[in-house]
């Protein structure tokens, strides 16, 4: 994983409520190969016509937010079912930071374990920065991992929550057993010298 530390981006705003995980990634792609990338199926059935061409009016289709990699969604973004195939076609699609006033539990936790910042802002903030984003000559957003803000180019800020756990990981590029594994020395001092109190248990 590559840490993240801080991301400036172009942004696009994807209105609507309970954006589910079938949207971002219809399960009939679910059996793709994840090496040759999930991102050309990322939102599929909104992207594409059923002859495949792009539809002209979905956000991620129009320059600038063909090249988007941020998301600024609404309350309860990645509800549905549990699959982690909706996080790769973010991922690979070029999405690092999503952006919402609530996430669907299971998407949540899936996105930080594939180093994809789900970010909890204000829903009347989230509001704002999609509709500055609609309008603005530059659509970009920066997230700072080490001051936990999200700020627009216009001057619109403010603080998101993640636990310092996860902040950790995201910054360190590592999951939970990447984060152990630095421990590594500890854990075989304490192996040690807990043998030598207990030496039955070798």
């Amino acid at each position: 994983m590559q840490p993240f530390i801080r991301e400036t981006a172009v942004a696009a705003p994807i209105e609507g409520l309970n954006i589910d995980t079938d949207q971002i990634l219809p399960g009939r792609f679910l059996k793709s190969d994840r090496a040759a990338g999930y991102g050309g199926f990322l939102f599929h059935d909104l992207r594409f016509d059923a002859t495949g061409r792009e539809k002209a009016d979905f956000i991620l289709n129009r320059p600038p937010f063909n090249s988007a990699g941020i998301l600024v969604v609404d309350e309860n973004f990645g509800c549905g079912s549990s699959r982690e195939g909706a996080v790769y076609a973010l991922y690979d699609f070029g999405i690092r930071v999503v952006i919402a006033p609530s996430f669907g539990d299971i998407f949540y936790s899936n996105s930080l374990k594939n180093a994809l910042l789900p970010a909890i802002v204000p829903a009347q903030f989230a509001a704002a920065l999609r509709r500055e984003l609609c309008v603005s000559a530059n659509p970009r957003l920066t997230v700072d991992l080490e001051t936990m803000t999200v700020s627009s180019t216009s001057g619109q800020s403010s603080k998101f929550e993640l636990d310092a756990f996860n902040r950790e990981c995201l910054m360190k590029g590592v999951d939970e057993v990447g984060l152990a594994l630095q421990q590594g020395s500890a854990i075989e001092a304490f192996e040690r010298g807990y043998y030598q109190q207990a030496p039955w248990l070798e």
